[in-house]
């Protein structure tokens, strides 16, 4: 290496390789890694999940856990420092001050019993000489800095008080507190709205320049990290299979892995019948064929000739707000008037911004939630204010896939007890051998194989947990299914998975699915027709195809116009 590209470099990696010990023998999970981090660029990393990205990040972190990892290089240095070389109080030095990261999940790394701006205080004391009254000062325009609203508001309020987008900015403020030379960035944007994902991405790029600090941004999303990288290295099972400038990566991608991972994203401009997987790509058996506007035009005369399914009317959800004293009650109105049909046979979407009421909404038809006003008639049944018997009846018919399926899968029953449980319940089965014979056959529709029958929930990856929540949705038989957010943090190719699977079933058993999520493309692909929500109101209401080609409202543009290209 020249001394002048030695002078550029923040970070260099040669012949990385991480194995883990699980006690019995040692697994190889990085193999040979080699790249560099230049001054002042945003390089970013993708691949799905096991592709060994978060580990490369951990090991320039010094997060990997010293009784289990064995890490060998020839270099793993930043800012010249051999980072092998650190012990514990040169690591809790350096992190902080010369290399920072922000993580996935903003709720889990920040302390829920201090203040957001105490935390970030913390963090500039802890690095710098600083009194009290001047950190708080510094937090406040870190606060400006990251375009949080009402910095002041924010400084003295508790992370479960603000919505996950200002906890991600709370995350950033505290990364950039002391200036470092590299921040990491590990998927900071997954399970954030299209248009609070553009306004991070966004700022992270000002932060990047105004700062001159490098970026290793991680993601699964090869469509998100063309907005903001200058390189891209591509990683897959431990290894960097492809690396260039992220004109190159996208224009001219050499490796098939590559081109999987930017064609697995539902089209905005074409529909599939299928959408191609990573596998489809690697063992070429990508299905190529369209479904046609006049197919899906005869498929919707065919769906909406029928009477609806559900039918909601003038739906109001209000929540009492915290009494003053001597004040009276005031309230704080989720959903505001929402009337809609959910036909047979049919996917309605539901979008908008975090807040906007589409998951109160589906609690609501749920029945997980009273309503304040209004009606819910359901198979020309009103269940607006159903209980007892008739509820728990009701409950087989209208069934919901979660967003987190490790959160809604109980981590001590195994995979068959957790879909048979409820089978036995609502009387689904004559007998347990029947029932064990329907979930060995529905755990092989949905990918799984009858050994995971006896596993539990921990022993499977996100993907394979949800197609559990999936084959456990499935198996009560019911008319409608909830997707709440089902596929917004799993991986690209996972995702597509999971929607060919849901597709699949809607046709073989003819469900009909509300559809709720924040990822828009997803959105469009998957659904027939689309209602736009915000401030708990309908914004707007459309054939999927023909609200993303024609917009009518301010608001639904904005968040088209945030849909990662």
């Amino acid at each position: 290496m020249s001394k002048s590209s030695q002078n550029n470099t923040v970070a260099s990696i040669k012949d990385l390789n991480v194995s883990f010990s699980n006690g019995k023998e040692n697994v190889k999970v990085l193999h040979d890694i080699n790249f560099d981090i230049f001054k002042n660029e945003i390089l970013a990393v993708v691949g799905e999940s096991g592709s060994g990205k978060s580990v490369t990040s951990k090991a320039l972190m010094g997060l990997l856990p010293n009784a289990t990892a064995q890490i060998t290089a020839q270099e793993l240095s930043l800012l010249g420092k051999d980072l092998l070389l650190l012990n514990d109080g040169e690591w809790s030095r350096f992190r902080g001050s010369e290399i920072s990261m922000i993580f996935q999940e903003p709720m889990s790394s920040l302390n829920p019993t201090i203040t957001c701006g105490q935390q970030v205080i913390e963090i500039l004391q802890q690095h710098q000489k600083i009194d009290t009254s001047s950190a708080r000062k510094e937090v406040f325009e870190l606060f400006k800095k990251v375009k949080l609203p009402t910095p002041e508001i924010t400084f003295s309020k508790y992370p479960h008080e603000i919505s996950g987008g200002q906890m991600q900015r709370v995350m950033i403020a505290m990364a950039i507190a002391c200036k470092p030379a590299l921040l990491i960035a590990d998927e900071p944007t997954t399970a954030l709205d299209v248009t609070v994902q553009k306004e991070i991405i966004l700022l992270l790029k000002e932060l990047q320049q105004e700062y001159g600090m490098s970026i290793l941004f991680i993601s699964h999303d090869l469509s998100l990290v063309r907005a903001i990288a200058d390189r891209i290295l591509v990683m897959y099972q431990g290894k960097i299979v492809e690396q260039g400038t992220s004109k190159t990566i996208f224009e001219t991608p050499k490796e098939t892995y590559t081109k999987a991972l930017i064609a697995s994203r539902p089209s905005t401009t074409e529909r599939v019948k299928k959408l191609p997987t990573i596998s489809d790509f690697m063992q070429h058996t990508v299905d190529g064929d369209l479904i046609t506007p006049s197919q899906r035009a005869a498929t919707h005369k065919n769906i909406y000739n029928q009477d609806p399914l559900l039918h909601l009317v003038d739906i109001v959800k209000d929540y009492p707000l915290k009494v003053k004293l001597f004040k009276k009650q005031t309230y704080f109105r989720a959903v505001d008037g929402v009337s809609l049909n959910l036909y047979p046979g049919e996917s309605l979407g539901l979008v908008g911004e975090s807040g906007c009421g589409k998951s109160t909404l589906g609690n609501l038809i749920l029945r997980l939630k009273d309503v304040t006003s209004g009606k819910i008639i359901y198979r020309n049944r009103d269940i607006t204010h159903l209980t007892g018997k008739a509820m728990r009846e009701l409950r087989k018919e209208i069934q919901i896939i979660f967003q987190d399926p490790f959160a809604s899968l109980n981590p001590r029953l195994t995979v068959g007890q957790a879909i048979i449980e409820p089978m036995k319940w609502h009387g689904i089965g004559d007998n347990h051998a029947h029932r064990k014979e329907k979930v060995l056959a529905l755990l092989k529709r949905v990918g799984l194989t009858e050994e995971h029958y006896n596993r539990y929930p921990h022993e499977f990856s996100g993907g394979q947990r949800q197609r559990i929540g999936i084959a456990r949705t499935v198996a009560l038989e019911p008319k409608l299914i909830v997707c709440d957010e089902s596929v917004s943090a799993l991986d690209i190719s996972v995702q597509a998975q999971v929607l060919n699977l849901l597709n699949e079933f809607k046709a073989d058993f003819g469900f009909s699915y509300l559809f709720i999520s924040h990822d828009l493309a997803v959105v469009k692909y998957f659904c027939d027709q689309v209602i736009v929500m915000n401030k708990g109101k309908i914004e707007e209401r459309n054939e999927a195809d023909a609200l993303y080609e024609n917009p009518q409202s301010d608001y639904t543009k904005k968040l088209i116009a945030a849909i990662p290209q």
